[in-house]
């Protein structure tokens, strides 16, 4: 497939991109710094792009299968960020008529699971207050989503950490897997590939988690 990844010098858009590139895909590694994406490979094109103008961003998605997104706040001074860049990249995709899209989001945008016990819905209140400009940012980020033409999916992952792939995880379409903790970057990374042609994930929020 003909895949672009936005975000792709952050934790979860190296891991698109690296293993997109393990399975033969060829990648348009969207950047503002080319010199912090540390992945190469021979079906890799390094794109530079001003992610504020739908118009910079339509040669880097024009064509493409499908896009991925890393876009979002890497701190909570960040705020903001995930909607206003999604709002570009929706330009950009509806104008070349691109419609696949996944994206990241948060495990707190979604429904939470019946089944979590105390511990975890007070933990997750916890960090909702904590960084609720950055889930608000999240919810914007996804209604815009809803309401564009694109065949889009929120994943939603929780506690993300540094560690090795496993391909070994739990996803709730429409809901979040029960006592999800935590998951790695790279999973997340393994999911969203997964799901380009998961039919059931179209116009849906995915939990994802261990």
């Amino acid at each position: 497939m003909e895949l672009t990844v936005l975000g792709a010098t952050g934790g979860i858009g190296q891991e698109i991109v690296r293993q997109a590139l393990d399975a033969g895909h060829r990648v348009t590694a969207v950047v503002r710094d080319p010199a912090r994406l540390t992945v190469t490979g021979a079906r890799l094109e390094v794109f530079r792009a001003d992610l504020t103008d739908p118009e910079s961003l339509r040669p880097a998605v024009a064509g493409r299968h499908a896009v991925l997104s890393g876009l979002g706040a890497r701190a909570r001074k960040d705020a903001g960020v995930a909607a206003r860049l999604t709002r570009t990249v929706l330009g950009a995709m509806e104008a070349e008529q691109v419609r696949r899209l996944l994206v990241v989001s948060a495990a707190p945008v979604g429904p939470g699971p019946e089944e979590d016990t105390l511990l975890d819905r007070t933990m997750l209140r916890m960090i909702s207050a904590l960084l609720k400009d950055v889930y608000a940012d999240l919810r914007e980020m996804e209604e815009e989503l809803a309401g564009s033409a694109t065949d889009w999916t929120a994943v939603r992952p929780p506690r993300l950490q540094n560690k090795p792939l496993t391909g070994s995880y739990r996803t709730a379409v429409g809901g979040f897997p029960p006592r999800g903790r935590f998951i790695a970057r790279a999973d997340v990374a393994h999911a969203m590939l997964a799901m380009i042609d998961a039919p059931e994930t179209v116009k849906q929020g995915v939990g994802i988690a261990y």
